[in-house]
């Protein structure tokens, strides 16, 4: 294989999704038994928010979010927080390397709007239901936790009320054409991406090369930040975003990527099915309607935002402006949340038992549920795929003249 087709097929050209997706469920399995925890970013992201609110005077260290998810440290010495660093240096490293990087403005204040309040319902959901389309859905599914399936259900639900949303007038922009003085030449582009390219080897050896360091003194902060790039680079070159998934699923009738989610959960559940086994403890939330609220607040915000927690991650560092509002408003609403925990908790989440199906239907029970669980999202998907395109038949030949 010569170099020239590698660095076109591998780290040029766009990855297919299923691959990508069943390769992202395989590094969050080995992410789990190596760190212990699962693949997750909106913890981590309140924290920040908690420890910015300090800097401005506020003790957020007494708030019982904070003392249930701890927030002591820097993103430099939580797991977490190394991970999602690593996270955006594979991103941008991948972005670069398909000299997909630039800078995008918001066409419009509508927009900017639409991020901020989607952040912010998105992360106030996410964090109520302890966890997003990673910990609580992704990632929470195969660790057999109920709750991770009550948010899944109730995150369809509410992407499908978001896509409607979205949909009204109030959303939709007037396409205007822009003179453009000059076109650059062929080569000055070649050039550029030529330029992106060696930039993008640089980051992401700077960024291997930070993790290999950290990994000498402590190993499972290196660990979680080579995965972070494992993670980055899956997310940017296979475009990989629930939001998308679901959207596309309810509007256009395309379900790869719905496809590719379940098959990815599939191949991580029986990773850590056997971790489990080997004695690392699974991570179970409430299955309370902590859940179900969250879900259904998740869903609407990440498609009314236009990405989830993966998609504004790739899509930010690629320079688009607009998903760094929704960074702002996911940090803003996960904040928020922490600040009403103590009055919600009680009757929506921690009073509930945290279900964890293993312990409940027997180890080789649980792990048969789950796939049949799997199983029955993929039969949905597949039945919608076919409803879908049957009625948009029926319809265009309704409209066809006698």
């Amino acid at each position: 294989m010569s170099w020239h087709y590698f660095k076109q097929t591998y780290l040029i050209k766009f990855w297919a999704p299923l691959p990508a997706v069943i390769a992202a469920g395989v590094l969050s399995t080995y992410y789990f038994g190596l760190t212990g925890t699962f693949w997750a970013v909106t913890g981590e992201f309140t924290r920040w928010g908690g420890q910015l609110l300090q800097l401005a005077g506020v003790h957020t260290e007494e708030w019982g979010y904070f003392k249930l998810i701890h927030l002591e440290g820097s993103p430099l010495t939580r797991i977490d927080g190394m991970m999602i660093i690593g996270m955006f240096g594979g991103c941008f490293a991948a972005a670069l390397w398909a000299n997909n990087v630039k800078l995008r403005l918001p066409r419009s204040r509508i927009r900017i709007a639409q991020a901020v309040a989607g952040g912010i319902i998105a992360g106030f959901g996410a964090r109520l239901a302890m966890g997003c389309n990673l910990a609580a859905f992704f990632t929470g599914i195969p660790q057999f936790s109920l709750h991770a399936w009550f948010f899944a259900v109730a995150t369809a639900v509410g992407t499908w009320f978001g896509a409607r949303f979205t949909l009204l007038p109030m959303f939709r922009l007037s396409v205007k054409l822009e003179k453009v003085s000059a076109a650059s030449s062929p080569m000055q582009q070649v050039d550029r991406a030529r330029r992106r390219f060696r930039l993008g080897v640089a980051v992401f050896v700077a960024i291997v090369g930070w993790a290999l360091l950290t990994a000498f003194q402590q190993p499972k902060l290196g660990l979680a930040m080579l995965c972070g790039v494992g993670f980055g680079l899956l997310i940017e070159r296979a475009q990989i975003c629930f939001t998308s998934a679901f959207r596309d699923m309810w509007i256009t009738g395309r379900t790869h990527m719905a496809k590719a989610i379940v098959f990815g959960m599939a191949v991580s559940a029986i990773g850590i099915y056997s971790y489990v086994q080997l004695g690392v403890e699974a991570k179970i939330m409430w299955a309370g309607p902590n859940a179900v609220i969250g879900g259904l607040l998740f869903g609407f915000g990440i498609v009314l935002a236009g990405g989830c927690e993966t998609g504004w991650m790739y899509r930010a560092v690629e320079g688009q402006v607009h998903f760094w509002w929704v960074g702002l408003g996911n940090v803003i609403g996960s904040t928020l949340l922490a600040y009403y925990w103590d009055d919600l908790a009680p009757s929506l989440a921690t009073s509930w038992d945290k279900v964890n199906l293993l312990n409940t239907f027997g180890p080789l029970g649980g792990l048969l549920m789950t796939y049949g669980l799997l199983l029955a999202a993929l039969l949905l998907i597949v039945g919608w795929e076919k409803y879908f395109f049957r009625r948009r038949t029926i319809l265009q030949t309704l409209k066809e003249p006698v």
